[in-house]
This record gives structure tokens, sequence and C-alpha cells, in this order.
């Protein structure tokens, strides 16, 4: 499915708060090897529609390039299986890439948005639920920004969060990521008491947002050095995209970004 650009091509809804979430999503997909070229997906509910998804995917091998996701809460629902992202723009506010697929996102761009009064802002909210499962997620060169409706207000509200645990075998590793001064110190945040079974690892990011002297002291918290544990998370190995990214046409990078 392809269109002729971010802003261009527009699908856009405004379902919100229907009593099952995959519901309020305004794309969904489940077949496998899907591919999205250029194209926008919305959810308008705003800031205090609650959880309202643009795009919902459980498609297996499944790619999607350039395209913008925009929403506030609940943005992009990576339902389950293997999700290559690249060079997107997700838009959000609270768990804004969320759910159990195992997916890579690569040369993204986050935006923060404005989040309802009291609210906060967290960027992912992975869903795996057991050790011996698959999912997870790898942000890899991705820049993080302030949208335009949080920069004139961004003192008011609290730092942003990379990431909470949404189920106990949760998994998220930033790497090579420039991450901004928007970040809190303590990187992570559990609202659900998973901290102690939960996976979330930094490697070689940049910004003011990076320092990993103050971050959570979790069991699973890793403040990665070596490369071989980094690697692990790579493309190439976490989705084994080498051996299906190549026929879809979309660019990608199988192991670590050159800086």
């Amino acid at each position: 499915m392809y269109g002729d650009g971010i802003g261009k091509t527009i699908i856009t809804g405004n379902r919100h708060d229907t009593g099952e979430l995959k519901n309020t999503s305004t794309f969904q997909v489940w077949g496998r090897r899907f591919i999205a070229l250029h194209l926008t997906f919305q959810n308008t509910a705003g800031p205090e529609g609650g959880p309202a998804v643009a795009f919902l995917s459980g498609s297996d091998t499944s790619a999607v390039y350039q395209c913008s996701i925009e929403g506030y809460q609940d943005t992009l629902f990576t339902f389950h299986s293997r999700q290559f992202y690249k060079e997107c723009q997700i838009y959000g506010t609270i768990d804004f890439i969320f759910g159990a697929s195992q997916a890579v996102f690569q040369d993204c761009d986050i935006f923060l948005r404005k989040p309802r009064l009291g609210g906060g802002l967290v960027m992912t909210a992975n869903g795996r639920k057991r050790s011996n499962q698959t999912g997870g997620y790898l942000l890899q060169g991705f820049k993080i920004n302030v949208a335009d409706d949080l920069k004139s207000v961004v003192g008011q509200y609290k730092k942003a969060f990379l990431g909470r645990p949404w189920f106990a075998y949760a998994r998220t590793v930033y790497m090579q990521s420039f991450l901004d001064d928007l970040v809190d110190s303590q990187g992570w945040l559990d609202s659900w008491g998973y901290n102690q079974t939960a996976y979330c690892g930094e490697y070689k990011n940049s910004g003011p947002g990076s320092s990993t002297d103050q971050r959570v002291n979790w069991p699973g918290y890793q403040a990665i050095t070596d490369p071989n544990i980094a690697n692990q998370f790579t493309v190439a190995e976490f989705i084994n995209g080498t051996e299906w990214l190549p026929t879809s046409g979309v660019p990608f990078v199988p192991g670590f970004e050159i800086q």
C-alpha cells in the first residue's frame, strides 16, 4: 500500500474509548508481508480522547517505510509478529508505541506531543508476557523531538520516559539514538510492578538525555557496553531481517549503524 508522501496521502479517523482498544484503530492490517510506503495514518481523538490507535499491525514480516503515524495515547499498536519501521515519524504522548510484537524501529523520528492536563509522556510500552516469547523492541538511530504543540509549554510537564513495561517480560533496547534533554534522568518507569523481570537496555546513545548515570536500578536494566550483547538486538539477529527485508524493497541496516 503506497501513497504520495507524508501529509499528502492521509488515512484518518477519530475513534476512541470503544471498550476494546484495537477497535479504536484508524487502520488495521493482519495479512503477512504487508508493506506501507509514503503514507500518513492518523487518529485525531486528541489528548483528552484517551486510548486511540492510529495504526495497528498484526502482520508478520511487515515493513513500514517513510510513513507518519500520528496520535496521542496508544498511537501505534504492534499487536504481534515481526515488524520493521524505517524513517518513519511517530507522534504521541503516552505508551504511543506499544504491543507484543518483535519490532525494529530504525532511523525514525519521535515527536512528543502536548499531553492531557495532568498527563505524562512515555514513549514505549512493550507487551512481552512470557520469557520464552520472542517479542521486544529495538529502537535504533532514533531521534526524539518536541512537537510544535508542546514546545511553548514544555516546562509545564514532567520529563519523558523511554518506556514502561506493559507486561512482565517486556524487552526494549535503545541503540545509537539521540535522546533529547526532555528524557527523565531515570530513563524508565514502572507503573505495573514488572521491574524485577523486564529487560531495558541502552547502547551507544547520544544527546543530553543519554547519560545512564542516574538510570533505574532494576535487575533487568542494562547500560550495554559489550557489542556482542548489543548485536543480539540488530535487524539481522533480532528479527532475522536479512532473510526477508531484501525482497520488500525497503532499505535497512542489518547491524550497527556507522557513527
